[in-house]
């Protein structure tokens, strides 16, 4: 008792009979980061800041709309895989020069794929660009005149996961620049994990170069804080009255293009205005849809273009969905994706497995395949650490992340404590209170607890005299994270007739 008794009477003294617990953080808030239409709350802008989300709502309130991109329509070559015939010529949709940003549309597809809070890093605005503007990798990283945007993060602790999108953008520059970078930031901050995109496959790429450019240029540190996901996907987020008229490039001449005469005499209309308003443009776009089904093809055509995006943003947003369906331990695949029709590219059985194994370094790539009557799933859960017996699955890293990260902060209240005995005690019965709740979870692989887990502190176990005397308080936990079953052998045979 603190207070000095002199005054006689009855005194009270309340002593804590538990020891404080511990609980699991969160394990699926991942950070965006990327560029914006505007970045401003309440006329304060919030460039370059982390700005948490609960909602897509919440998003379109702080960061606008997505981008309206220009395409130009040319001949098609013999190789284009995306040709499409117009008045019996072979055409081609072209997206312009510095107008692909990904990050609006990865927003839509992780709300539709069970995300939840989340966080929001705008390094750039395009809703003053409508021409657009050249995606730079010091955006991301940062330069001599820009501060990195990754580690703006630093000072934030609820991120968990390190979603970039629009780094894509910039083709295979984004491996060992971003990427990397990422990969570095996650393995120094042990709480968050990288999520990556591949490039995307032309027509006249085959997949092993695509995968053996990523290998070679993500490098060999920190590869277990990432994983990937390839092919790119083609989602169903963009609907049709978000493409009109406005996303062709001015040089398109739709008089020209579209052989029907009611759909040029439309056209001839709208070019003698001079200068439309909303309601001319309205006109003109719901004229040419009934007068031409060319046009019609065209828009289909054109959405089906920007709804070719990559799989990161949906994968967030898988992540959240298993972690809060059933828990960061269980693997994030044999998940379907919503909003999405079909993978890019369609990866068979026997084309998976130089995907999913790699020999030479271990850096294993996500598929996502389609299987007929069941829809498109994420088929692999490792991490780019494929070849590692600690670090192969993500559920794995994840899993430790989490119990990491929990423990720590609950460890946090009992620095500069006594250290001795009673503190032990207090210390160790949190951590196996809460080791023994994940057990019965199913985090944790074993009959009984003392198989799942073990704890050890204390003089003679953990600790030296010479410990002490420094300061150091030394706590040893073991755990056996429960692993996937990637592969499932049943074995059949025939035995003889018994009766």
């Amino acid at each position: 008792m603190a207070t000095t008794l002199m005054t006689p009477g009855v005194y009270i003294e309340e002593k804590n009979a538990f020891p404080n617990s511990a609980v699991a953080v969160e394990t699926a808030v991942p950070v965006f980061i990327g560029y914006t239409s505007v970045a401003v709350r309440n006329g304060k802008s919030l460039l370059r800041q982390p700005v948490r989300i609960t909602s897509f709502a919440e998003y379109i309130e702080l960061f606008g709309a997505g981008f309206k991109p220009k395409y130009t329509i040319a001949d098609a070559a013999a190789t284009d895989k995306d040709a499409f015939v117009i008045d019996g010529k072979s055409k081609v949709l072209a997206i312009a020069d510095n107008n692909t940003f990904y990050l609006y549309n990865s927003i839509r597809l992780f709300y539709a794929n069970g995300g939840g809070p989340a966080y929001i890093v705008s390094v750039g605005t395009y809703g003053d660009k409508p021409e657009g503007f050249e995606i730079n990798a010091a955006d991301f990283i940062g330069s001599a005149d820009i501060p990195s945007a990754i580690d703006l993060l630093i000072n934030e602790q609820e991120p968990t996961l390190v979603v970039i999108p629009d780094a894509i953008a910039l083709g295979e520059e984004c491996y060992n620049s971003i990427y990397t970078t990422v990969l570095l930031h996650c393995a120094k901050m042990q709480s968050r994990f990288g999520i990556f995109d591949l490039v995307k496959q032309p027509a006249t790429a085959t997949t092993d170069e695509i995968v053996a450019a990523f290998r070679d240029k993500i490098g060999i540190n920190a590869l277990n804080y990432g994983a990937a996901y390839y092919p790119w996907i083609q989602a169903t987020v963009v609907q049709p009255d978000e493409i009109n008229f406005e996303n062709f490039d001015a040089g398109v001449d739709l008089g020209a293009l579209l052989p029907e005469d009611a759909a040029k005499e439309v056209v001839t209309r709208f070019k003698a205005i001079a200068e439309p308003n909303d309601n001319d443009k309205r006109n003109f776009h719901l004229s040419l849809k009934a007068t031409s089904i060319t046009y019609v093809h065209l828009l289909n055509e054109l959405r089906n273009k920007e709804n070719e995006l990559p799989p990161s943003g949906a994968m967030a947003g898988i992540y959240t969905l298993v972690d809060n369906s059933r828990g960061v331990w269980k693997a994030p695949a044999n998940v379907s994706l919503s909003m999405v029709n079909a993978p890019t590219v369609n990866i068979s059985h026997d084309a998976q497995q130089q995907l999913n194994i790699d020999v030479m370094a271990g850096k294993s790539i996500n598929v996502i395949r389609p299987f007929p009557g069941v829809g498109t799933l994420v088929w692999g859960g490792r991490t780019l650490d494929g070849n590692s017996q600690d670090w192969r699955y993500i559920n794995v890293r994840r899993t430790m992340i989490m119990l990491e990260q929990s423990i720590k902060l609950a460890c946090r209240a009992y620095v500069f404590e006594p250290n001795d005995a009673n503190t032990w005690v207090t210390v160790k019965s949190m951590i196996v209170n809460f080791l023994t709740n994940l057990w019965k979870q199913g985090a944790l692989a074993g009959a009984v607890p003392e198989q799942a887990f073990d704890v050890q502190i204390g003089l003679g176990s953990t600790m030296t005299p010479t410990d002490i005397l420094d300061g150091k308080m030394l706590v040893m936990v073991k755990v056996a994270i429960v692993r996937p079953a990637e592969f499932i052998v049943i074995t059949f045979q025939q035995q003889m007739q018994q009766s």
